[in-house]
């Protein structure tokens, strides 16, 4: 059972080789959608996307933390983590400067990280069914 949706698009950047596959196409992914997979860790494929990921979803899975690797997805504007096993949000979530939605409700977060505030594109954050306190 495959539990992984892709949209992409091509980008041809060489146009005058014949050869489609010395044509340097690249493909860009930009929304992975690993929702309802029973996962328990982000998966290593979306690291292979990190220049041009811009939407990930991640719903209704067991993940305890989120890796490091995660938040050098520069293009990132939206990160769906609802329905998880989350306790915290990493200081590095700082980084995602892109950042516009943020779903981490129906998690364990008592606490967002007081650099959270770097994300000046932040505007969405559904944080319900979680023990926030600060």
């Amino acid at each position: 059972v495959c539990c992984l949706e892709m949209t992409t698009k091509r980008k041809i950047i060489g146009r005058l080789v014949p050869c489609r596959c010395f044509r340097g196409e690249e493909e860009i992914v930009s929304v992975l959608d690993y929702s309802h997979c029973g996962l328990q860790q982000v998966p290593k494929e979306v690291f292979s996307f990190e220049r041009t990921l811009e939407e990930l979803y991640l719903d209704a899975n067991q993940i305890e933390e989120l890796p490091k690797q995660l938040f050098n997805c520069q293009a990132l504007r939206k990160l769906s983590i609802p329905d998880n096993d989350l306790s915290s949000l990493p200081t590095t979530i700082a980084s995602l400067v892109n950042l516009k939605e943020l779903d981490i409700s129906k998690n364990g977060i008592q606490d967002f990280p007081e650099n959270i505030k770097c994300c000046k594109c932040l505007t969405i954050i559904e944080a319900s069914v979680n023990p926030v306190s600060k």
